[in-house]
């Protein structure tokens, strides 16, 4: 009895802010942006609850020497919400971006379950990215929890309250960020919280969680990334509980990359936190991508 008029009281949906850039990306009209207009191409990819806006510490950086572009996969931030939300789906996505944007073997970036999404790109389409970083990720499933049933008819309820707290967005950022990140103001809230209330972002939310989890492949499909002619790198945050102590080590070894990099107080988000670390690993890894034979 409450939830049905505090839904109706809440209906209202936001708009996406102005000046967004947007490009057809294997038929999806994916919003995407861009930092910096010489060098070699360097593509990120987000991980779950997240979208292009969250790079902007480490785009920063890397826009010094290098064209630096980032999307919001669909499902997240401002694209177009298109299933199935599968692994294979968002991979095609991301490499529609590279071509519709004419990117020459960019190198890829992927946080957390962005890992799965730029692996299966590279393997799918091993010519057309020149190197793969698994930043803070390791590509493997996550496993859907039936949302749906769980909540049943008060999940709109449950999000919009969720959505609406300030607090508690600030700390889960703070959680997964660590000590080191800055504290979010009120627009850092609404960059978080603005994708989640658009028109069609509730709807492709839980049928994302509800179908699939969230972006992942076997750890044998992952395991085949050993074997392409792709420099890869892993770079973790030694203080993210999100894996084990051991993952980095274990990641980078199924990859067939190098030993990690793993940085001290780092957790989750690690590019936030410590965005110069991390674009050194990215400069290390274009470097080994220029001069690789592939």
């Amino acid at each position: 009895m409450s939830s049905v008029p505090y839904n109706a009281y809440t209906a209202g949906r936001a708009d996406p802010p102005p000046g967004l850039t947007y490009v057809t990306a294997d038929g999806i009209r994916t919003r995407y942006e861009q930092w910096g207009t010489a060098g070699s191409p360097v593509l990120l990819v987000h991980g779950a609850f997240e979208d292009s806006d969250t790079w902007q510490p480490l785009a920063a950086l890397l826009a010094r020497d290098h064209r630096v572009y980032a999307l919001d996969l669909t499902g997240s931030g401002y694209s177009a919400r298109v299933g199935p939300y599968t692994t294979a789906h968002l991979a095609a996505q991301l490499t529609g971006l590279a071509t519709a944007l004419g990117l020459d073997r960019p190198v890829l970036v992927a946080h957390s379950s962005g890992a799965a999404v730029a692996a299966e790109a590279v393997l799918e389409s091993p010519h057309a990215y020149s190197g793969l970083m698994f930043l803070d990720g390791d590509a493997l499933p996550i496993a859907h929890f039936g949302a749906s049933w769980a909540l049943g008819p008060f999940r709109t309820s449950v999000l919009r309250l969720a959505l609406r707290s300030d607090w508690l967005i600030r700390t889960i950022y703070s959680a997964q960020c660590g000590p080191a990140c800055p504290r979010l103001d009120a627009a850092g809230v609404d960059r978080f919280r603005r994708p989640y209330q658009v028109a069609g972002a509730e709807q492709g939310l839980w049928k994302m969680v509800d179908s699939v989890g969230g972006p992942g492949l076997p750890a044998t499909r992952v395991g085949q990334l050993a074997s392409a002619c792709v420099p890869k790198a892993v770079v973790f945050g030694k203080q993210d509980d999100v894996f084990p102590d051991n993952a980095a080590a274990t990641v980078a070894a199924r990859i067939g990359a190098p030993a990690p990099t793993v940085i001290d107080g780092a957790h989750h988000l690690s590019f936030i936190s410590h965005p110069a670390a991390v674009a050194q690993a990215v400069e290390a890894l274009t470097a080994r991508a220029a001069a690789a034979a592939c």
